[in-house]
């Protein structure tokens, strides 16, 4: 497998579980209705976990441009990779999405929540306010490449960094997730954003394209944010 393959199968498993726990819980008759939060955000962290441990071997499981640019511009990975890894979890992001709303397929007309429809697919704020939800992305952001160069720094008995990864993601989105749903990844929001687009979901509503910018320009500054701060500080 290549790495270009290697981060679209990993960031297809990342939505597909992700999106998939969000589903589960928002879409009329599923087993785990309203489970909650907390069921949300444990969910996010296994599939980060698993999706690392699919593909970190190979492609070192960026599944995350904002990841990319971040090691990019801080030396850890070369710039001609750049442009293949980004494309790569896109596609991974939009055909994770699909196979979502397959898996749920019957569910979709019997749920009559817009919003909570859209929010299976991407991300939106609890309190709309464009500059405070950038600001809350770009914190988020900032500390997922923190903690990322964080524990990349220590040794951990083999095998066990994506299980600590994992609960990285956790740990931000209790902490910080509920402002904004914690996106902190421009193609876990904007593929499957175009993916809500695109499919035939029975009363699906808006695809909120007026707010799709903050989940990608957000991670993208706080990722340079938090290579630089590592860089600084540490």
């Amino acid at each position: 497998m290549t790495p270009y393959l290697a981060e679209f199968f990993g960031t297809l498993i990342l939505v597909l579980l992700g999106d998939g726990v969000v589903a589960a819980v928002v879409l009329k008759g599923t087993k785990s209705e309203n489970a909650g939060w907390l069921t949300i955000v444990i969910g996010w962290g296994l599939a980060v976990t698993l999706a690392i441990y699919a593909v970190g071997n190979i492609s070192g499981a960026h599944l995350n441009p904002a990841v990319t640019l971040a090691f990019a511009w801080s030396g850890s990975v070369d710039w001609s990779l750049v442009p293949g890894y980004i494309l790569s979890q896109f596609a991974g992001a939009f055909t994770g999405a699909i196979l979502v709303w397959l898996h749920f397929l019957p569910h979709w007309k019997d749920t009559d929540n817009q919003a909570g429809k859209l929010g299976v697919f991407c991300t939106g704020p609890a309190i709309r306010s464009l500059s405070s939800n950038l600001i809350s992305e770009i914190i988020a952001t900032a500390l997922l490449i923190l903690g990322l160069l964080f524990i990349g720094a220590n040794e951990f008995t083999q095998g066990l960094n994506p299980l600590v990864v994992g609960l990285l993601i956790i740990a931000i989105g209790l902490s910080l997730g509920g402002t904004t749903g914690f996106a902190i990844n421009p193609a876990r929001d904007l593929g499957p954003r175009i993916a809500h687009f695109i499919l035939p979901i029975p009363g699906k509503g808006s695809s909120d394209w007026s707010y799709s910018w903050v989940p990608v320009v957000g991670p993208l500054i706080g990722g340079l944010l938090g290579a630089w701060l590592y860089q600084v500080l540490f």
